[in-house]
């Protein structure tokens, strides 16, 4: 639940904000001066402040210079009903997230609300580099165990030992944004601000000026002077999202700061000068648009001093799972109850092309929660084309990995007691890689069992029976010559209750 701190002297605008912010999602906290709120502050812990300027004794501006120095990730927004020029700008400079203006638009201030709040947990979410199977990895947000984000994690946490710039690429959904992250909560800029932007989301009119910022009357809206994202993030982290995206004028600034470390807001002369680590990300092939001459040549060499490159969830299948059980675990604690997993809905989301990557994995298992009527999420709860090719037997109800049937008709040895507690077998799903999988994950509960000669063993019954003991075509069906099914017959003991022939 989200902590929010009101600090307003005002009766009546604690009573609207109580109306507001009714919401089981949302704990409302409220404080009458500057001093109040900050004694709360240590105690509470709050996601995200609200505070008027205009209060007797501290004042907001005071009291967010004091805010900043006990937490300079907390984000405060602050409020007035006698706005100027001059206040606003200060308020951005000590590093207000937003500045509102009374009386409020509803709307507006729960969108901001929101933002805030997300904004707040982007900053605190802590980031595993060396992710395991227990609990406290789940709680910290990267899951992986394949060799392809081994060398991710790697690279990690050598940009986290230095302020090179960083440049991360790999296709959307993959979690470049969450890899920055992890930059940055492992570096030494770890106290002070992390500011994401998405370049393709801002029209290109209103880009420029959201990271530089824009003086008074540098074009029609220009009411008063505005502090950019860079300025406001300074000494901080700042992440440009889809920077493949971004306009030539734009791209030309950017390469200024990062050599110099310099810009100039829209509409100004004063040289502005800020110390910002940059790393980008995209999921765009940027060699090509600097041959295309749509991205300058010189900003992608500077961007590109470290590159992360980022796998593609079809290209680490193994680590599916584990980021089922995450999202599984994240939705749960979120709904108030976790849903289990049916074997066959597993398989069908391990056989599945995951184009959207792992933000696709998240939505389809955050749809899955929804729609499953029982505790268990089957096949047919996930969407049409992920479950039509997941086996038709036993999906109503939770299944164990299919397991080597014990042939204790046709074996000349009686069954190991872990033979006859195994699970029964599920039909066996589509390709050889899916059997592999099942077949690996029942033998992690048989301890001592050899797979390839059980498995081999069962191979030739099996073959046998089909043929009717047959031998000729049971090798041929084997794939193999019938002098070497027969050394497998004698090697494996197998009855000659089978008429070998």
């Amino acid at each position: 639940m989200d902590k929010l701190l009101l600090i307003d002297d005002e009766a009546d605008v604690q009573y609207s904000f109580r109306r507001i912010f009714d919401s089981p999602d949302l704990e409302l906290h409220t404080a009458s001066s500057g001093e109040e709120g900050l004694k709360m502050i240590p105690k509470l812990r709050p996601d995200l402040v609200l505070s008027d300027i205009r209060m007797a004794g501290l004042n907001g501006l005071e009291t967010l210079r004091r805010i900043r120095q006990i937490d300079p990730k907390l984000p405060v927004i602050l409020m007035t009903a006698y706005g100027t020029t001059q206040t606003a700008i200060e308020a951005m400079k000590l590093g207000a997230y937003d500045y509102l203006l009374k009386p409020f638009d509803v709307p507006r201030l729960k969108q901001l609300v929101a933002n805030a709040l997300k904004a707040s947990k982007d900053m605190r979410q802590t980031v595993a580099l060396q992710p395991q199977l227990e609990q406290q990895d789940y709680d910290l947000g990267v899951i992986g165990r394949s060799e392809p984000m081994q060398e991710v994690f790697k690279l990690i946490g050598q940009l986290a030992a230095s302020d090179a710039t960083a440049l991360i690429t790999g296709e959307s959904g993959t979690g470049k944004e969450l890899v920055a992250r992890a930059i940055y909560q492992n570096s030494r800029r770890a106290k002070e601000p992390f500011v994401a932007i998405n370049c393709a989301a801002i029209p290109e009119n209103l880009l420029e000026s959201e990271l530089f910022g824009h003086e008074r009357g540098a074009f029609t809206g220009a009411t008063a002077q505005r502090i950019g994202r860079f300025e406001q993030c300074n000494r901080g982290t700042l992440f440009l999202d889809e920077i493949g995206d971004m306009a030539p004028a734009t791209q030309t600034k950017i390469l200024r700061v990062l050599q110099n470390g310099s810009f100039e807001r829209v509409g100004g002369n004063s040289t502005v000068q800020v110390d910002v680590r940059i790393i980008a990300a995209t999921n765009k092939p940027l060699e090509e648009a600097v041959a295309r001459k749509e991205f300058r040549e010189d900003l992608f060499y500077r961007l590109n001093v470290v590159r992360i490159q980022l796998p593609a969830l079809r290209d680490r299948r193994s680590d599916i799972r584990l980021l089922v059980d995450y999202f599984l675990r994240k939705i749960g604690a979120a709904s108030g109850g976790m849903k289990s997993i049916n074997e066959n809905t597993l398989i069908a989301l391990d056989a599945y092309s995951w184009p959207g990557n792992v933000r696709e994995l998240e939505n389809v298992l955050r749809r899955a929660v929804v729609v499953a009527k029982g505790p268990a999420i089957l096949p047919g709860d996930l969407p049409a084309e992920l479950h039509q090719s997941v086996p038709a037997k036993d999906v109503s109800k939770p299944v164990v990995p299919a397991a080597p049937v014990p042939m204790t008709a046709v074996a000349g040895t009686p069954p190991s007691p872990a033979a006859t507690e195994a699970p029964a077998a599920t039909e066996a799903p589509g390709d050889i890689p899916d059997l592999a999988r099942l077949l690996f994950r029942w033998a992690k509960t048989q301890p001592g069992l050899k797979v390839l000669p059980a498995v081999e063993r069962e191979l030739v019954i099996e073959a046998l029976r089909e043929t009717q003991g047959n031998q000729v075509r049971a090798a041929r069906l084997l794939g193999i010559t019938r002098a070497t099914l027969r050394k497998r017959v004698d090697k494996f003991g197998i009855r000659r209750e089978l008429n070998v022939t």
